[in-house]
């Protein structure tokens, strides 16, 4: 590594013209090259499902994780920090040098949009687990980023909404699980779109102080893309890049504002200074850069990805169904359009093309073996169609599976031509003289009858099914919001009737008018009637030993760029799982969402596993656990409630531009413990195959040196018949306490296994932060001294111990 005297040194061969031009990205996903200094640019991309690379390409595609509140219903750091490695391996072979990971923000609200993103509503767990993905991307010379820096927790007018949030609760919530991620050395941080406190983030004083000046921050703050509004106040405050690039509110404006007096030189110097240090972290800095340090081999890439999926998988409910024993049946109903077409991921930014999709359907028949007879049942239609793809349709030009993809001119003279796999196209090239977009494929449908075809993206557009016309029309942008623009534009319908097998010419046309993105999106499926596919899956589960089926949002209901409006699942989902455990109450209902939803089946069913957004091997994972090959290991990072009538709420719709977070410190099972009501699922809780007894808790004294530090020995035994791993959690409350706090917050946790009928000892380590608390008279943390509750057990509602530690 370059020594930071050497680091001056550099910076001294710089003019500063030079050093200015090195703040603002030299494309959308890199920063500028300075061959005076060594420096070579570097390149982003978003994770942390995956990494996708500089392109929207489905050609290029990526391993696919577990969403982050997949990762967060770990609680295994060990294993989060393996699949940060596996992150890691990732950018390298994209060349790829920062991945823009973990998100730190909170599940504040249910019905927060982007809350499959984020890692869990506690700060304490977030914190831990981002730190580990953290540990595990940067061990390889790639850099991590905790964003989006700080309180942007939700979606509706994330763009320039101000949160209001006090003091306390912006330290003791929002700001934790960033200071860890500091802790743990991270070396990007992430300034999201939204202000706090009346000052937008990349202009914000929170950059400065708590981040650099207390917690010691010595990375780069980049900029969330286009969130850099302002030339001398972001300068001045600590924002250290702007991307994208090379447009932007610096460049020359900055370089003006200098020479002016309105921003040092000074100012840009630490800033330059930080990138230097950040491109020598990466290997981007000198002659030949720094090696990287790569992962060691590993197993198999796909075997570490179904590992995660039962290592995040919560067993909600289970009245003895599973495991199942496939030697048993003879028959088993798979029902649900997701059992097919599963839900890998949340919508928005971070998507990427996965190399390989396991279905639950694809996942129970080879475990099966054809032993059983497997039956599926899609049910009612629920998401929208899907983007035309390789399997049904063919190039009208060569004839090979996939779509033609043609760039025109103004005239309709054709500019460029390409073959694709899919009718969803975020970056079509752009060459001299674009005017049009087209799409075009041969479809044969597999079955006949009404089908939906749509086209998405802003401007004029037009979709024909063999010369008829089915949209045609201007369809204006109504957000600025580049999720929506760039990523996931609306989608116009129009209806057709469709023979089986018989092929019919596609082609979807968007003007690339200034202003409306580049994104084309052209979508095809079949419009079942929804009552008849409704009685199909009945008689399936009737007939069936065993039935599975899976449910789950959409990505019209779950995605970034806006909220939800309510927690229910999207179309006749309900009503078919309540048909289907009426018919065979020996159901397994798999839910396939990223946060939570409304269960108002939950005791009807047989078993209710959770799988979230599982990534590519959501189908392999699922059997393992199905069939007892593995046992679900997650356990909720997030409460869920059984209705959203009954959820403390949250407000995440701003009034007039500001959002309230008038909760203050009691968000998620913090709020529960306030309220009326009980929740469906506590935070914490999740089942396994087996049973445990927490039988004795003792504290142990503190580490030498007072820090307030101290242990928990937590004896708890497997009173169940298979080996079995179980997650004690330490919660500390303090009745009697002369400031304000929640009833009860975590304050430590280790998993433990052990095998039936042994005890095992599970030592919790309470860190000194854990009893803390933000002191806004001085401006500084305090620990108030006296009794402390020490309440441990598998979740937050569920807590059979209890001591007490001295302070």
């Amino acid at each position: 590594m370059v020594a930071e005297e050497d680091l001056d040194r550099l910076l001294e061969k710089l003019d500063l013209r030079q050093k200015v031009y090195l703040l603002t990205g030299a494309t959308t996903w890199r920063t500028a090259a300075e061959p005076a200094v060594g420096l070579g640019g570097m390149t982003m991309s978003d994770g942390p499902a995956g990494v996708r690379g500089e392109s929207w390409d489905e050609r290029d595609t990526s391993a696919l994780l577990p969403s982050a509140s997949a990762l967060g219903a770990m609680w295994d750091e060990d294993l989060v920090e393996r699949l940060g490695g596996l992150l890691a391996a990732e950018a390298r072979r994209k060349g790829v040098h920062i991945v823009l990971a973990p998100t730190l923000n909170l599940h504040r609200s249910p019905l927060g949009g982007r809350h499959f993103e984020c890692l869990s509503e506690d700060p304490e767990l977030a914190g831990r687990t981002g730190a580990a993905l953290v540990r595990g991307i940067q061990a390889h010379g790639v850099a991590a980023t905790a964003k989006h820096y700080v309180a942007n927790d939700f979606e509706t007018e994330r763009l320039t909404v101000d949160v209001r949030v006090g003091e306390r609760a912006l330290r003791e919530v929002y700001l934790a699980p960033f200071e860890v991620a500091v802790e743990a050395g991270v070396w990007l941080v992430m300034a999201g779109y939204n202000g706090v406190n009346g000052a937008t983030m990349t202009e914000n004083p929170l950059l400065t102080a708590p981040l650099k000046e207390e917690w010691g921050f010595d990375g780069v703050v980049v900029s969330d893309w286009g969130a850099v509004r302002s030339t001398a106040a972001s300068a001045r405050a600590g924002q250290d890049l702007a991307m994208p690039g090379p447009e932007g509110p610096w460049g020359d404006a900055l370089l003006k504002a200098v020479h002016d007096g309105t921003v040092t030189e000074e100012a840009v110097d630490d800033k330059v200074r930080r990138l230097l240090r950040l491109a020598d972290r990466v290997g981007r800095l000198g002659p030949a850069g720094t090696a990287p340090v790569l992962p060691p081999p590993a197993p198999d890439e796909r075997l570490l990805l179904r590992r995660a999926v039962t290592a995040g998988s919560v067993l909600l409910h289970n009245r003895g169904l599973l495991p199942l024993d496939a030697s048993s049946l003879r028959t088993v109903a798979v029902i649900g359009a997701q059992a097919a077409a599963p839900r890998t991921q949340g919508g928005g930014s971070a998507g990427v093309f996965p190399r390989s999709v396991t279905t639950p359907l694809d996942g129970i028949r080879a475990a099966l073996g054809g032993g059983a007879r497997l039956v599926h049942a899609p049910g009612p239609a629920v998401a929208a169609p899907p983007p035309l793809g390789a399997v049904d349709c063919r190039s009208p030009r060569t004839g090979q599976p996939g779509v033609l993809l043609r760039v025109l001119d103004a005239r309709g003279g054709e500019l460029h031509t390409e073959h694709r796999l899919s009718g969803r196209q975020l970056e079509p090239p752009l060459v001299p003289g674009a005017h049009t977009v087209e799409i075009s494929a041969l479809l044969t449908p597999a079955v006949g009858g009404e089908w939906t075809l749509g086209i998405g993206g802003f401007g004029r557009m037009s979709l024909t099914v063999d010369g008829r016309t089915l949209v045609e029309g201007a369809f204006p942008r109504e957000t600025d919001d580049p999720a929506v623009v760039h990523v996931n534009p609306p989608c116009h319908h129009g209806r057709i009737h469709l023979a089986a097998a018989q092929a019919v010419h596609v082609v979807a046309r968007r003007e690339l008018a200034a202003g409306t993105g580049r994104a084309a999106l052209v979508t095809a499926g079949p419009l079942p009637d929804p009552d008849a596919a409704l009685a199909e899956a009945v008689r399936a589960a009737r007939k069936a030993d065993v039935a599975v089926v899976c449910v789950g949002t959409t990505e019209d209901s779950e995605s970034e760029g806006h909220d939800r409006t309510d927690l229910t699942l999207p179309g006749r989902q309900d009503d078919l799982v309540r048909a289907v455990t009426a018919a065979n109450p020996r159901t397994v209902v798999v839910l396939n969402a990223g946060s939570p939803v409304e269960t108002p089946w939950r005791e009807e069913a047989g078993a209710v596993l959770l799988t979230w957004f599982p990534g590519q091997e959501g189908g392999a994972g699922l059997a393992d656990m199905l069939f007892g090959r593995a046992e679900p290991q997650g356990r909720l990072p997030t409460t869920w409630g059984a209705s959203l009538a009954d959820t403390p709420a949250t407000a995440i719709r701003p009034d007039d531009g500001v959002l309230r977070y008038e909760e203050g410190l009691h968000i998620g099972y913090r709020a529960w413990l306030r309220g009326r009501h009980e929740p469906a699922y506590w935070f914490g809780h999740g089942l396994g195959y087996t049973t445990w007894a927490y039988e004795d808790a003792e504290v142990r004294a503190g580490t030498p040196g007072g820090d307030a530090s101290f242990a928990v020995e937590v004896r708890v035994r497997n009173t169940g018949g298979r080996r079995g791993r179980e997650v004690v959690q330490v919660y500390l409350a303090r009745p009697d306490s002369t400031v304000e706090r929640p009833a009860r917050w975590l304050a430590g946790y280790i998993p433990v296994e052990a095998e039936p009928g042994e005890a095992v000892t599970a030592v919790v380590r309470v860190p000194a932060r854990a009893l803390r608390h933000w002191s806004q008279a001085d401006r500084g943390w305090r620990v108030e001294p006296g009794a402390y509750r020490v309440l441990v057990g598998p979740s937050a509602g569920k807590l059979p111990l209890a001591a007490t530690v001295e302070v």
